[in-house]
């Protein structure tokens, strides 16, 4: 958590985020860099469903899903439609690879903003499964895509189609299973967990991108000679730049997250949090030079986008000058503004 907010509080989000269509100057953009692609099936004809049932997890619990069913006529159209898809994002189309590949299930969740539908793809010569997502476009959702390809550790793959979202599936366990079930370990990992989500933190502070409660991120965990690697990953981008309260991008401040931030304060003291999120700010500065055309073009488009209601603009800017004693927050116009002087004053320091 940040050092100067000591005591984490719980905020909440928005009930209800506004949907924002993509701009032409944003598909020009998602054009020029291979995003936008023909695809040979819209968000649209997954809702032609006839039948839906719950999908329960191993332990019998509502999982918020529901399986979807289609008539015999959708699915010989459908299906194979969804598995070139899939190709598509991970084999640039090479048709050769469909040969095994098959959709086993399509999921559908009507309780986020986007109402994904699942895709699970599975290879009937091993029965190993993958997933991929087909969601409704936003274009706040598709400014928190590039952020994070550009600005993380990680990349992104996702493909754009007029109001049509299709995302990889990000692998990890969630956030809140992660949480509950595997923080008693030694303390050396916990050390190592403690890091990583203070680094995360920082991440989701600077580029703006809120509501990362513990079911919207997983931890990939990776063995290592001694202990574990832990890396927290965002898996929903909704709230890009959205909200208009600060504490929202600040992941320590969900209740949600009140374990992480407990085992914390009993690993770290505020040097050494310091110090990793001054790690993770000139990583992040690196990146922003390294990948600064891509970014330059990104924000020409998000600095003159509208993806946040006015008076979360002006509120979020008179509390980021606020808190960096900077008045220059107060001036942004727009979200994207907002980012772009966070980023710049943060890369501005590494080369002063």
């Amino acid at each position: 958590m940040h050092s100067n907010q000591k005591e984490p509080r719980n905020v909440v989000p928005s009930k209800k985020k506004q949907h924002y269509t993509i701009r032409p100057e944003l598909r020009d953009y998602l054009l020029k860099f291979d995003r936008e692609v023909k695809l040979p099936v819209q968000y649209s004809d997954l809702m032609r469903f006839n039948l839906k049932t719950p999908l329960r997890d191993k332990e019998g619990c509502d999982t918020l899903w529901y399986t979807v069913y289609y008539d015999e006529s959708e699915m010989k159209e459908l299906f194979p439609n969804l598995t070139y898809i899939y190709a598509l994002m991970n084999t640039d189309g090479d048709t050769a690879v469909m040969e095994h590949l098959s959709v086993a299930r399509i999921d559908y969740c009507t309780f986020a903003n986007t109402r994904p539908f699942r895709v699970r793809i599975i290879n009937r010569l091993n029965d190993n499964y993958d997933h991929f997502y087909v969601k409704l476009a936003d274009a706040s959702r598709v400014y928190g895509l590039e952020l994070e390809h550009i600005l993380s550790p990680n990349r992104i793959s996702y493909l754009t189609d007029g109001n049509t979202l299709i995302e990889e599936h990000i692998p990890g366990l969630p956030g809140d299973e992660f949480i509950s079930r595997r923080l008693g370990t030694s303390k050396f990992n916990q050390i190592r967990i403690c890091k990583e989500f203070v680094k995360f933190n920082e991440r989701c502070f600077v580029r703006l991108l809120g509501d990362m409660r513990s079911y919207n991120f997983v931890v990939d965990i990776t063995p290592d000679i001694e202990g574990n690697q832990y890396r927290f990953r965002a898996i929903d981008f909704d709230q890009q730049s959205y909200e208009g309260r600060l504490k929202m991008y600040l992941p320590h401040y969900f209740k949600e997250n009140l374990a992480l931030v407990q085992l914390g304060m009993q690993h770290m003291d505020l040097t050494t949090m310091r110090q990793y999120q001054e790690e993770e700010r000139s990583l992040i500065a690196n990146r922003f030079r390294t990948g600064h055309y891509r970014i330059e073009e990104l924000f020409r488009v998000m600095n003159i986008d509208t993806i946040a209601p006015d008076q979360k603009v002006k509120q979020l800017g008179k509390e980021l000058s606020s808190y960096h004693k900077n008045p220059t927050f107060k001036t942004c116009t727009t979200m994207g503004q907002l980012v772009f002087e966070y980023l710049s004053q943060i890369v501005g320091k590494r080369q002063g």
